[in-house]
Protein backbone atom coordinates (compact mmCIF):
# COMPACT_ATOMS: atom_id res chain seq x y z
CA UNK A 1 0.00 0.00 0.00
CA UNK A 2 1.34 3.52 -1.21
CA UNK A 3 0.31 6.72 0.20
CA UNK A 4 1.99 9.59 -1.11
CA UNK A 5 1.44 13.32 0.49
CA UNK A 6 1.89 16.42 -1.64
CA UNK A 7 2.52 19.71 -0.15
CA UNK A 8 2.02 22.63 -2.44
CA UNK A 9 5.05 24.77 -0.35
CA UNK A 10 7.24 26.86 -2.10
CA UNK A 11 9.45 27.77 0.62
CA UNK A 12 11.05 26.00 3.52
CA UNK A 13 10.34 25.45 6.30
CA UNK A 14 7.02 24.90 6.20
CA UNK A 15 3.87 24.45 7.89
CA UNK A 16 2.15 23.37 5.00
CA UNK A 17 5.25 19.93 4.79
CA UNK A 18 4.93 19.73 8.46
CA UNK A 19 1.14 19.30 8.44
CA UNK A 20 1.32 17.32 5.63
CA UNK A 21 3.89 14.86 7.45
CA UNK A 22 1.86 14.94 10.43
CA UNK A 23 -1.18 13.52 8.25
CA UNK A 24 1.12 10.84 6.52
CA UNK A 25 2.39 10.06 9.98
CA UNK A 26 -1.36 9.70 11.37
CA UNK A 27 -2.75 8.03 7.85
CA UNK A 28 0.06 5.21 8.29
CA UNK A 29 -0.95 4.31 11.98
CA UNK A 30 -1.67 0.79 12.50
CA UNK A 31 -1.21 0.17 8.88
CA UNK A 32 1.31 -1.61 6.75
CA UNK A 33 2.26 1.33 4.16
CA UNK A 34 4.77 2.79 2.26
CA UNK A 35 4.89 6.50 2.49
CA UNK A 36 6.19 9.24 0.68
CA UNK A 37 6.26 13.28 1.09
CA UNK A 38 6.64 15.14 -2.20
CA UNK A 39 7.33 18.70 -1.21
CA UNK A 40 7.03 21.33 -4.23
CA UNK A 41 9.95 23.01 -3.02
CA UNK A 42 12.02 20.39 -4.24
CA UNK A 43 9.45 18.94 -6.75
CA UNK A 44 8.98 22.23 -8.42
CA UNK A 45 12.08 22.96 -10.19
CA UNK A 46 12.25 19.57 -11.53
CA UNK A 47 8.62 19.64 -12.49
CA UNK A 48 8.81 23.21 -13.88
CA UNK A 49 11.39 21.54 -16.81
CA UNK A 50 8.66 20.38 -18.68
CA UNK A 51 4.97 22.18 -19.68
CA UNK A 52 3.28 19.00 -20.62
CA UNK A 53 3.72 15.10 -19.53
CA UNK A 54 5.58 13.75 -22.72
CA UNK A 55 8.52 16.36 -22.24
CA UNK A 56 8.91 15.08 -18.32
CA UNK A 57 12.72 13.61 -18.31
CA UNK A 58 13.59 10.80 -15.74
CA UNK A 59 13.21 12.62 -12.72
CA UNK A 60 10.10 14.40 -13.39
CA UNK A 61 8.10 10.99 -14.47
CA UNK A 62 8.91 8.82 -11.15
CA UNK A 63 6.99 12.04 -8.95
CA UNK A 64 4.50 11.95 -11.28
CA UNK A 65 4.10 7.98 -11.19
CA UNK A 66 4.79 7.82 -8.08
CA UNK A 67 1.39 9.86 -7.86
CA UNK A 68 -0.25 8.07 -10.26
CA UNK A 69 0.41 4.88 -8.22
CA UNK A 70 -0.74 5.84 -5.06
CA UNK A 71 -3.24 3.57 -3.51
CA UNK A 72 -4.45 7.11 -1.37
CA UNK A 73 -3.44 10.42 -1.22
CA UNK A 74 -2.67 13.27 1.07
CA UNK A 75 -3.12 17.45 -1.00
CA UNK A 76 -2.29 19.99 0.99
CA UNK A 77 -1.24 23.74 -0.26
CA UNK A 78 -0.37 27.04 1.80
CA UNK A 79 -3.49 29.54 0.52
CA UNK A 80 -2.08 31.65 -2.12
CA UNK A 81 -4.39 34.53 -3.22
CA UNK A 82 -7.05 32.48 -1.98
CA UNK A 83 -6.43 29.35 -3.57
CA UNK A 84 -3.47 26.46 -3.85
CA UNK A 85 -0.30 27.10 -5.03
CA UNK A 86 0.53 27.53 -9.01
CA UNK A 87 3.42 24.98 -8.71
CA UNK A 88 0.85 22.20 -6.94
CA UNK A 89 -1.86 23.15 -10.67
CA UNK A 90 1.41 22.74 -12.47
CA UNK A 91 1.88 19.28 -11.03
CA UNK A 92 -1.47 18.52 -11.82
CA UNK A 93 -1.45 19.24 -15.33
CA UNK A 94 1.09 16.39 -16.02
CA UNK A 95 -0.63 13.92 -13.72
CA UNK A 96 -2.91 11.68 -16.27
CA UNK A 97 -6.71 12.71 -16.05
CA UNK A 98 -7.39 8.51 -15.49
CA UNK A 99 -4.94 8.17 -13.02
CA UNK A 100 -6.70 9.13 -9.95
CA UNK A 101 -10.09 7.19 -10.16
CA UNK A 102 -11.05 5.72 -7.13
CA UNK A 103 -8.35 6.99 -5.25
CA UNK A 104 -9.04 8.74 -1.45
CA UNK A 105 -7.62 12.09 -0.88
CA UNK A 106 -6.98 13.83 2.06
CA UNK A 107 -7.60 17.93 1.93
CA UNK A 108 -5.69 20.43 3.44
CA UNK A 109 -4.51 23.70 3.76
CA UNK A 110 -3.00 26.36 5.44
CA UNK A 111 -3.41 30.07 6.25
CA UNK A 112 -2.73 33.32 7.84
CA UNK A 113 -6.25 33.56 9.31
CA UNK A 114 -9.41 31.50 9.26
CA UNK A 115 -10.34 33.54 6.83
CA UNK A 116 -9.66 30.77 4.42
CA UNK A 117 -10.87 27.92 5.49
CA UNK A 118 -12.91 26.75 2.91
CA UNK A 119 -10.25 26.41 0.36
CA UNK A 120 -9.79 22.88 1.06
CA UNK A 121 -13.30 22.39 0.09
CA UNK A 122 -13.91 25.59 -2.34
CA UNK A 123 -10.40 25.01 -4.80
CA UNK A 124 -9.33 21.42 -4.19
CA UNK A 125 -12.10 19.58 -3.84
CA UNK A 126 -13.86 20.18 -7.17
CA UNK A 127 -9.88 19.70 -8.37
CA UNK A 128 -10.32 15.82 -6.89
CA UNK A 129 -13.78 15.64 -8.88
CA UNK A 130 -11.95 16.21 -12.14
CA UNK A 131 -9.60 13.14 -11.26
CA UNK A 132 -12.85 11.31 -9.85
CA UNK A 133 -10.68 10.94 -7.26
CA UNK A 134 -12.99 10.56 -3.46
CA UNK A 135 -11.73 13.08 -1.65
CA UNK A 136 -12.55 12.61 1.94
CA UNK A 137 -15.32 14.09 4.47
CA UNK A 138 -12.88 15.65 6.69
CA UNK A 139 -10.70 18.81 5.52
CA UNK A 140 -7.67 19.98 7.39
CA UNK A 141 -7.17 23.84 7.60
CA UNK A 142 -4.34 25.32 10.02
CA UNK A 143 -3.33 28.73 10.80
CA UNK A 144 0.09 30.38 11.67
CA UNK A 145 -0.83 30.02 15.78
CA UNK A 146 -1.69 26.12 15.26
CA UNK A 147 2.23 25.93 14.51
CA UNK A 148 5.28 26.46 17.11
CA UNK A 149 8.57 26.24 15.48
CA UNK A 150 6.96 24.38 12.13
CA UNK A 151 5.41 21.64 13.91
CA UNK A 152 1.64 20.82 15.12
CA UNK A 153 0.59 22.47 18.33
CA UNK A 154 -2.47 22.98 19.12
CA UNK A 155 -5.26 20.29 19.89
CA UNK A 156 -8.01 20.88 18.05
CA UNK A 157 -5.83 20.63 14.87
CA UNK A 158 -4.15 17.43 16.82
CA UNK A 159 -8.09 16.32 16.83
CA UNK A 160 -8.95 17.34 13.18
CA UNK A 161 -5.87 15.63 11.88
CA UNK A 162 -6.86 11.98 13.52
CA UNK A 163 -10.05 12.10 12.11
CA UNK A 164 -8.86 12.67 8.55
CA UNK A 165 -6.63 10.13 9.33
CA UNK A 166 -9.00 7.58 10.34
CA UNK A 167 -11.39 8.40 7.35
CA UNK A 168 -8.34 7.58 4.94
CA UNK A 169 -7.11 4.18 7.47
CA UNK A 170 -11.08 3.18 6.64
CA UNK A 171 -11.28 3.89 3.08
CA UNK A 172 -8.45 2.10 2.32
CA UNK A 173 -9.41 -1.38 4.74
CA UNK A 174 -13.26 -1.45 4.05
CA UNK A 175 -14.62 -3.56 0.78
CA UNK A 176 -15.55 -0.45 -0.98
CA UNK A 177 -11.24 0.28 -1.23
CA UNK A 178 -11.80 -2.59 -4.28
CA UNK A 179 -13.24 0.48 -6.34
CA UNK A 180 -10.52 2.14 -6.47
CA UNK A 181 -8.37 1.79 -9.71
CA UNK A 182 -5.52 -0.43 -9.74
CA UNK A 183 -2.91 0.32 -12.42
CA UNK A 184 -0.67 -2.22 -13.81
CA UNK A 185 1.86 -0.15 -15.55
CA UNK A 186 2.56 3.64 -14.82
CA UNK A 187 -0.04 5.93 -16.69
CA UNK A 188 2.91 7.58 -18.03
CA UNK A 189 4.53 4.63 -20.19
CA UNK A 190 0.70 4.71 -21.78
CA UNK A 191 1.12 8.54 -22.78
CA UNK A 192 4.68 7.84 -24.19
CA UNK A 193 3.72 4.62 -26.28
Amino acid sequence: MRIVGLSGNVKAPSRTAALTSALLDEARRDLVAETRHISLVEAAPVLFRALRAEQLDDEGLEIIEAIERADALIVSSPVYRASYTGALKHLFDLVDYRALTGVPVILAATGGRALHGLMPDQQLRPLMAFFKALPLPTTVYAVESDFVDFAVANDALRERIAEAGAELRTALTKPAASLRRKLSEPTFARRTA
